[in-house]
């Protein structure tokens, strides 16, 4: 039986809640986890020059503060045009992996482009982030003054940008010139045609508006917003992070914690290869340890409230990371890690087992079990209550040893000088690093998820109003402002960027960031895929019904059946109204689960054994080890079978 908080003998229920566990979601996006941790904070928006003594760079000469969004200042001092160009060329968008000069030709381009366009303005939208502040406050200002092109580009959370782009494609309006919107929805736009395809535009009516040196094949993302079927791309990749392991490194390298945890478990404490040893190094600093430094420590952190967050907690690839899916790279085939079938024709077949999904498989129901369990025997008591935006500052207050699934986008905000997890010289005690897996997972598998915030060009927009919107996106994206842009935000999405000589000088400020994007094993964490026909119709099946498991109104099982039920029926009714033009919904008529799990692959029938023995690697053995994932569990410390 699940022990719950009033079971526990430790009588964690009963203990305070450490300081900032309230921090609201707007307080987050302003200033991060320094607010939340109580430290003086550099905020993500309006960074004065100062910042330079408190920023994550950590004294890296000649260079802008790493990690900080400043305020909008006039680098082009009043000039247009070109004049402008180099003005912000010079005394602003550095570094870059171009020469100045190669800038300055990317600019002398996008202003000449712009002629027909010059006095034209354009409407863009996209969700709330460092990176799209950085574009919006600065980069469309900038954009202005070189090519005499306005953009009012608006930010608003991920919920109402979604409605606002659903709006204005079932409508036809022209409302936004172009939007910005996860990479999720490439199993949407396709079957829609409600998108102009960013291959068909560059090689078409674009072409002569198209950088030559926009290098599409640079981009960390471009498989992600790729469709199988024609080999398009779709979509272009603005920004992107991963979702990751982070650890105390700090408290995992003491001597005396690292002989007490092998004594115990007959294994290194190190970084996790399963979730088995995740879930030994969890008990060991929650039960075991216990306190640290003076403080009440935990093995684990997470989320668990009732909120649209909630979905992205599971649905972010949560069920691929426990091995749900099948193999294959950037998103399993023919199951996704929705646990959504499609057949050779990409046509969505089904979510439930009975129809060769695998949303509700023995694996789904282990991963779900498994989040349910930590949540409430190994991470603070007031953890349940909190969204994604509340838990996300916690471990940076110091008393979080590790947390299994957390996004590298709180890495800025996890690195300022004044908080528990940072050394005096700005580095951080902490570490980002390849996430563990489930006991379903075999190797050629997806390990976990990226966030891919990429660029559209809506089938709305008139053409002219289209071409001077596709300047803009590429003003954003060209290597000319790209490290400029991946600097302040930490969203890296051009593998030369990452690649940089600059970055690497900011690796030992950031944890493991830059290792793990230039690492072999970034290809393993990718986006929602393909298979799901309508993201932003089958998101609510996920939050709603997992409450429902939290609170104990439903189990696992119950719970994750409503979920492949929900997701059936929503893919049923696109299919007999006829919505969608590509690849559409065509359900498998249902057969019994054991004619399923006999057929190779997902769905899988339940394992004998869904706790193997824990395994852990160093840090530096796991990044190289994913130059042939297969060899992870012989290299790995092994506890006693």
């Amino acid at each position: 039986m699940t022990k719950k908080h009033e079971d526990d003998p430790q009588g964690r229920a009963g203990e305070k809640a450490p300081r900032g566990f309230n921090a609201n979601r707007r307080n987050f996006l302003r200033t991060g986890a320094a607010a939340a941790a109580g430290v003086a904070a550099v905020p993500f928006i309006g960074t004065s020059a100062k910042a330079a003594t408190a920023s994550t760079s950590g004294g890296i000469k000649n260079l802008p503060p790493l990690g900080e969004v400043p305020n909008y200042k006039d680098y082009g001092r009043g000039k247009k045009g070109m004049e402008a160009a180099e003005n912000w060329v010079t005394d602003f968008l550095q570094p870059s992996t171009l020469t100045k000069d190669q800038q300055m030709a990317e600019m002398k381009f996008l202003h000449e482009a712009a002629a027909p366009y010059r006095g034209m303005e354009v409407n863009v939208v996209s969700e709330v982030t460092a990176t799209h502040q950085f574009e919006a406050n600065i980069l469309s200002k900038a954009f202005e003054q070189i090519t005499g092109i306005k953009v009012n580009h608006d930010t608003m959370q991920e919920g109402d940008t979604v409605s606002k782009l659903e709006t204005q494609m079932a409508t036809g309006t022209d409302v936004y010139d172009l939007f910005i919107n996860d990479s999720d929805f490439i199993g949407t736009h396709p079957r829609m045609d409600d998108v102009v395809p960013i291959t068909d535009y560059i090689t078409g009516a674009g072409k002569d508006i198209t950088l030559s040196t926009l290098d599409v094949d640079d981009f960390i993302g471009k498989s992600f917003v790729t469709w199988p079927l024609n080999n398009k791309m779709y979509m272009i990749p603005d920004g992107q992070f991963a979702n990751l392991y982070w650890y105390r490194k700090d408290w995992f390298d003491r001597p005396d914690l690292k002989k007490r945890f092998k004594d115990k478990y007959g294994y290194e404490l190190d970084v996790p290869v399963n979730w088995s040893a995740y879930e030994d190094i969890a008990e060991f600093f929650t039960n075991d340890v216990k306190h640290l430094d003076g403080k009440r420590i935990y093995g684990h952190m997470d989320y668990g409230k009732k909120d649209p967050s909630l979905g992205w907690r599971i649905h972010d690839s949560w069920l691929s990371m426990a091995g749900m899916s099948d193999k294959g790279l950037p998103f399993g085939h023919p199951v996704d890690d929705w646990g959504i079938r499609v057949n050779e024709q990409q046509n969505p077949v089904g979510a439930s087992v009975e129809r060769g999904g695998a949303t509700n498989s023995p694996a789904a129901v282990y991963a779900i079990t498994k989040y349910k369990e930590w949540l409430q025997k190994y991470a603070p008591p007031e953890a349940a209550g909190m969204t994604f935006s509340e838990a996300g500052p916690v471990p940076a207050q110091g008393h979080i040893a590790q947390q299994i699934f957390w996004y590298t986008a709180f890495a800025s905000s996890m690195t300022k000088p004044g908080l528990p997890v940072v050394n005096e010289d700005g580095t951080p005690k902490w570490r980002m690093a390849p996430s563990p897996h489930g006991p379903y997972w075999e190797a050629g598998m997806k390990l976990g998820y990226q966030d891919c915030g990429s660029w559209i060009l809506p089938k709305t927009t008139p053409a002219k109003k289209r071409a001077a919107s596709w300047l803009y996106a590429q003003f954003c994206i060209c290597k000319s402002v790209s490290l400029r842009k991946s600097w302040a935000a930490l969203t890296p999405f051009r593998t030369s960027d990452i690649n940089s000589k600059e970055m690497g000088e900011a690796a030992p400020y950031l944890g493991g960031l830059v290792e793990f994007f230039r690492s072999p094993a970034h290809k393993y964490w990718t986006p929602t895929g393909t298979n799901v026909p309508a993201y932003g119709k089958m998101t609510s099946a996920w939050w709603k019904n997992i409450a429902q498991i939290n609170s104990g109104a439903l189990t696992p099982q119950e719970g994750m059946d409503k979920v492949a039920e929900e997701l059936d029926e929503v893919m049923h009714r696109i299919q007999i109204a006829g919505l969608e033009k590509v690849a559409p919904p065509k359900l498998n008529p249902k057969k019994s689960k054991e004619y399923w799990f006999k057929q190779p692959g997902s769905p899988k029938p339940k394992l004998a054994n869904e706790n193997p023995p824990g395994e852990t690697l160093p840090y530096d053995e796991l990044l190289k080890a994913f130059n042939d994932p297969s060899s992870i569990g012989k290299k790995a410390s092994k506890g006693d079978s």
